[in-house]
This record gives structure tokens, C-alpha cells and sequence, in this order.
């Protein structure tokens, strides 16, 4: 059996609504699966009831976007805790803050010739969190970029003309908030901490273990075999589980399929089952 430990919906930045995604997983014969919208789990609950008598375990969850001076921060919090929490409350404060950065972005782009509005961008996000890859929907529907890459790479991505930063929470808050609200923290895609030495991953890790770090997500979709194994083997040196997930975010990332990733990809039923030991 194999599992999906990373996937996001309508709820935040995924072009499917919950209930779709848990079918999908279903069809695809997931023993497990993970909705982690960002920063929400406002889709949780119609997931819960679409997978509800069919078999699926249905892990709640979320990812965070943390605040580190290299790179990009990216934590998976699976098997948290519903209604109020500690994270929860955390996350509620931050939120004002998510939707007045979505607003500088839509004006930013006004600004150099590229209108869009606020109303246009909602609803593209279907009611749920409103995030970066929804601006970028919007631009490509209205022929300015011929797809959301470009927009990122354009103008959305870190650097861009229209990034607009916002708060976030830094790693050893974020993963005492996940543990105190009964969840397992993972480091998403450790790619994207820019990180280029073993001394500097060591530097990085050794201190998140210590706040109580869990697992990394050691096989992502994107990588290689060689980097999945890679990861994987520096998990255990660390004394953390490898973790594994698609990152299924729909349409708005084409080609790439939830449980399977681009076709190669295969998360084993018993990683799922070492993380869950960690869980409140």
C-alpha cells in the first residue's frame, strides 16, 4: 500500500475541491492520505465526510510557510488536532495578515499594467484561502502570462516585481505550536531552504530535532531517486522518518498526479505508519 502525505485543495492553493481530492485518492488506491492546505484546515471537514465508509485514512493536516533568512521554509503539520488549538490561534492572527499581502500584490500589478482585481482572484479561489497561485490564474486567464510558472517567475516568485512578503512564524515556534496542538512536524521539500553543504544542513537540523522535529520529507515528487534517497538517508542520520508526499495542487501543477506524482513516485504504508507513533 502506498500513502500521500503532502496535498493541497481548494481550500487554500489547489485547483480541486476536498471532496475531489479524496475521491482521487480512492481511485488511486491510497491507503492514507494528507490534506495540508496552507496555514487552514478549512477543508477538512468536507474531506472527512467524503471519505467517510471508504476505507481512506484521512489525515488532517496543514503547511506552514516559516520565517528563515536563506531560502524557503515549508512545514508539514499531519495528524493536528480540529477545532481550537494552540496552532490554530497562531495561525488566526496571521491570516489578516495573508489577505492585506494578497491586496499589495493585486495593486502592484495595477500599477505596472496588469490589472486584476481582488473580486476576480476570490473567486478563482472558490471560497477557500487566497493565495499566490489564484493571482496567478487570474493573470493567465486574462492572457498576460501563458501559465502560472510565468507568473511566478515573472512577477509573483521571491524578488519579483509584484512579491509582496508577509508574516510568518519561525521554525521553533511553528514546531512547538504543532506539537502542543497534538500534530507531527515534517520539513517539507528541503530544497527549497537553499542549502548547498552538509555543514550547513547539519547546522540547520540538529536544532529543529531538538525543538522536536519529526520527519522530512525525504521522497517528494520532484526529485530524482538519487536525491530521494539522499534525504531519506539523512533523515535517519538525524533520527527523524522520512516522509513522502505528491505536493497535488491540481491543475495548477500540470502533470503531476496525486500518490504517484509524475509516475514514479511511491510513498510505502509503513513510513505513514513510523510518523504516526508521533501523533497526540
Amino acid at each position: 500500500m502506498i500513502v500521500d502525505l503532502h496535498s493541497h485543495s481548494t481550500a487554500s492553493d489547489g485547483s480541486d475541491p476536498p471532496r475531489r481530492v479524496v475521491e482521487l485518492a480512492v481511485e488511486s488506491g491510497l491507503s492514507s492520505l494528507a490534506l495540508t492546505d496552507h496555514d487552514t484546515q478549512e477543508g477538512l471537514q468536507e474531506a472527512m465526510e467524503a471519505a467517510e465508509g471508504t476505507g481512506l485514512e484521512l489525515i488532517p493536516g496543514l503547511e506552514l510557510s516559516l520565517e528563515v533568512e536563506s531560502g524557503g521554509m515549508h512545514l508539514l503539520v499531519l495528524w493536528l488536532h480540529s477545532g481550537t488549538t494552540p496552532l490554530g490561534a497562531r495561525l488566526a492572527e496571521l491570516r489578516t495578515g495573508r489577505d492585506e499581502r494578497n491586496l499589495r500584490i493585486v495593486e502592484t500589478l495595477s500599477k505596472v499594467g496588469l490589472p486584476i482585481t481582488i473580486e476576480e482572484v476570490e473567486e478563482e479561489a472558490g471560497g477557500g484561502s487566497v493565495g499566490r497561485p489564484h493571482i496567478a490564474a487570474v493573470m493567465m486567464a486574462r492572457g498576460y502570462v501563458p501559465d502560472i510558472r510565468t507568473a511566478f517567475d515573472l512577477w509573483l516568485g521571491t524578488g519579483k516585481p509584484a512579491y509582496v512578503s508577509r508574516n510568518r512564524l519561525d521554525p521553533g515556534e511553528a514546531i512547538a505550536l504543532a506539537r502542543e496542538s497534538g500534530g507531527v512536524p515534517v520539513l517539507a521539500h528541503p530544497h527549497t531552504l537553499g542549502i548547498t553543504t552538509a555543514t550547513e544542513m547539519a547546522d540547520l537540523l540538529a536544532p529543529l530535532r531538538r525543538a522536536g522535529l519529526v520527519g522530512i520529507e525525504a521522497l517528494y515528487a520532484a526529485y530524482q531517486r538519487h536525491e530521494r534517497e539522499g534525504y531519506s538517508d539523512l533523515a535517519r542520520r538525524f533520527g527523524l522518518i522520512p516522509s513522502g508526499g505528491s505536493d497535488y495542487h491540481g491543475t495548477y501543477k500540470p502533470g503531476l498526479m496525486l500518490g504517484t506524482g509524475y509516475g514514479d513516485l511511491a510513498v510505502p504504508a509503513d513510513l505513514c505508519d513510523e510518523l504516526r507513533e508521533f501523533a497526540r
